[in-house]
C-alpha cells in the first residue's frame, strides 16, 4: 500500500525527543486541569517560551478604529431592517 502524504498549508509537524518525565507530567496535568488537548497545552507553552506573541504582526482592521462618520441617510436606510412585517408572520 502506498504511503499517504498529507500537506497542510501553514502547519508543520515536529518530533521532540528526550522530554524529561517531569515536563511530560506537568503538561499532562495542565491538559486535564484546563480540559485542553495535550497538543494545545504544549503549543501554548512553546509559543509563550519563544515570546511568539511579540513577534506576530497582526493584519487586522486597527487602522479603521475611530474613523466612523455618522450618516443619517445610511441610518435611515438601515432602519428598515429593524421593522417587522407582521403580514409575513401570519
Amino acid at each position: 500500500m502506498p504511503a499517504l502524504i498529507v500537506y497542510i498549508v501553514g502547519m508543520i509537524q515536529y518530533t521532540i525527543r528526550k522530554i524529561p518525565e517531569y515536563i511530560d507530567q506537568i503538561a499532562r496535568d495542565q491538559s486535564k486541569k484546563r480540559h485542553k488537548s495535550l497538543n494545545s497545552i504544549l503549543l501554548e507553552a512553546l509559543s509563550k517560551g519563544l515570546d511568539a506573541d511579540k513577534q506576530i504582526e497582526y493584519h487586522d482592521m486597527d487602522d479603521l478604529a475611530g474613523t466612523w462618520v455618522a450618516d443619517p441617510g445610511i441610518d435611515a436606510a438601515l432602519d428598515s431592517f429593524n421593522k417587522i412585517d407582521e403580514d409575513l408572520w401570519k
